[in-house]
């Protein structure tokens, strides 16, 4: 048998899954919890992930996954895919001198002022396609040269996250299109690093990997990458890419007019495009404009923070839904969505702004703040989570209509990937308040399934991604709307709609207050 790797670099777990190449599906898998950690008590919200752990945490889901097959060697190639603006500096010997700073970590935010200044939001979007946000790759650049410059002038490269796994596997320090464009450096009409964006921001082009086209064979896996991970030595390693784009090659979602709805921690909204459509409306609703890992197609997409806010709830308040013969720990997921499917359409008259963690898309805000409105004293805790729920699927329609409408498109086919879709009534609630039917393919695991077609691709197992989808794609469950409750929805979405703008003022005061 002949078999692909795909690794995925996730925020909450690191997966390794083996698929068959003749119709994706997956043989074996190994599967760790990542975990970001806070290891300075001077700064509590400061967030990395330790590069010893991911690593660690690679190569133990790889050996799982390779266990549950009769032959390591019965794999023909790997490709890694993951978090796309998380990266840390390398000396010349490869050794990591800094953690990654992860995407939860705001200790940018001077960065992020300066580059409004002097670069500007206007300038970086019509060279790169990035919104200017704190997490991108260059703001961590620059601030470990403010911040660490003893530690930078030893620096030699900075690789993102999966150009680090990709390096520690075949020794090779090279980065892809769609990870290059999460750095706010890349120039998408050239496919290369931006002359005008690093001679502004002063970071200096060595420390920057060559780019090169997903799917390109970066090498093979070194005898000291064999023995952590067992994957026999000689095992050619394959470009991939970033996580989302990764989880359209298995959907057709490389095709124009196809949007697809990737939710898990954080939920996005992406449609390939022919090429780079740098429109200055893009900017304005926080759309990023990236390479895709599709040859010659780039996508648009808008995202905001989802599933961490069920998290939150899950950690603060899941114990009161707990059965009562049940342990005080918080409920499971079951528990949870069956505690929120009591609760009928529109939580009974509650509403949730879902800005936990500021505001990316269509509503561009980072000091936009978390609330509940509509609380009474009948108010209970199945409804607020209800709520949540739905006002992620408000969230998720106002950045599909945002898109649609600077676009100038309406999407023909509504596909979802990711955890969410696991999610009956979250997904039945998002058809609902879309007024549209979506499609949740058979496909196990997107993401990595992405990456193994990247592998094959670069192997010359598949011609192109139309190949691949042919081979891999199986259509699954369609969640259709219920005409009615999408009326009804529809006249709670434009009262969720103004929410924003309603509490925008009291929440920057707060903002300014308490967390600036």
């Amino acid at each position: 048998m002949t078999y692909l790797m795909g690794i995925d670099l996730g925020s909450t777990s690191l997966k390794a899954v083996v698929y068959d190449w003749r119709d994706g599906r997956a043989v074996a898998s190994g599967s760790v919890p990542n975990a970001k950690v806070h290891p300075y008590p001077e700064h509590p919200d400061w967030a990395v992930w330790l590069p010893e752990a991911i690593w660690d945490g690679v190569c133990q889901a790889v050996r799982t996954a390779l266990s549950r097959l009769d032959d390591p060697r019965q794999i023909r190639g790997v490709a890694v895919t993951g978090m796309g603006m998380d990266g840390l500096p390398v000396d010349e010997q490869g050794q990591a001198l800094y953690p990654f700073i992860s995407w939860h970590d705001p200790r940018t935010g001077p960065q992020l002022y300066w580059w409004q200044r002097y670069v500007g939001v206007e300038r970086t979007f019509s060279i790169g396609g990035n919104p200017v946000w704190l997490i991108n790759s260059a703001l961590r650049i620059l601030w470990m040269k403010v911040n660490e410059p003893e530690l930078m002038a030893r620096c030699d490269k900075w690789l993102l996250i999966e150009d680090y796994v990709n390096f520690l596997l075949c020794g090779r320090q090279v980065t892809d299109y769609s990870m290059a464009s999460c750095t706010m450096l890349f120039d998408q009409r050239k496919l290369d690093w931006s002359e005008e964006l690093l001679e502004l921001s002063g970071i200096d082009r060595r420390l920057l990997c060559m780019v090169q086209p997903s799917g390109t064979i970066l090498g093979e896996v070194t005898s000291r990458a064999a023995q952590a991970t067992g994957l026999p030595e000689g095992t050619p390693v394959i470009l991939g890419g970033h996580d989302h784009l990764c989880g359209a090659l298995p959907v057709g979602a490389f095709r124009p007019g196809v949007l697809l709805n990737v939710t898990g921690t954080w939920e996005m909204v992406l449609t390939a495009t022919l090429g780079p459509v740098l429109d200055p409306r893009l900017r304005t609703i926080g759309a990023t404009v990236q390479a895709h890992v599709a040859r010659g197609k780039h996508t648009v997409w808008c995202g905001n923070v989802a599933a961490e806010m069920l998290e939150w709830y899950r950690k603060q308040f899941g114990a009161a839904v707990r059965r009562p013969a049940a342990s005080d720990e918080a409920a499971s997921w079951e528990e949870l969505m069956a505690e929120a499917a009591s609760v009928p359409p529109g939580s009974r008259g509650v509403l949730f702004l879902p800005h936990l963690v500021g505001a990316s898309c269509p509503v561009v805000d980072p000091k936009s703040q978390g609330a509940f409105v509509g609380l009474r004293g009948v108010t209970g805790a199945a409804d607020l989570l209800r709520a949540i729920i739905e006002g992620l699927a408000y969230q998720a329609r106002h950045m599909v209509n945002a898109m649609e409408e600077t676009l100038g498109v309406t999407m023909d086919r509504f596909v979802s990937v990711g955890g969410a879709t696991r999610n009956s009534l979250w997904m039945q609630n998002k058809a609902d308040v879309l007024g549209r039917p979506i499609e949740v393919p058979e496909i196990e695991e997107a993401t990595p399934l992405g990456a193994a077609i990247l592998a094959g691709i670069g192997l010359g197992l598949y011609r192109d991604e139309e190949d691949a989808y042919q081979r891999v794609y199986r259509p699954g469950r369609t969640f259709f709307p219920d005409k009615a409750l999408a009326k009804q929805y529809a006249d709670w979405f434009a009262i969720y709609r103004d929410l924003y703008a309603a509490l925008a003022p009291i929440h920057h005061r707060l903002f300014d207050q308490i967390h600036a």
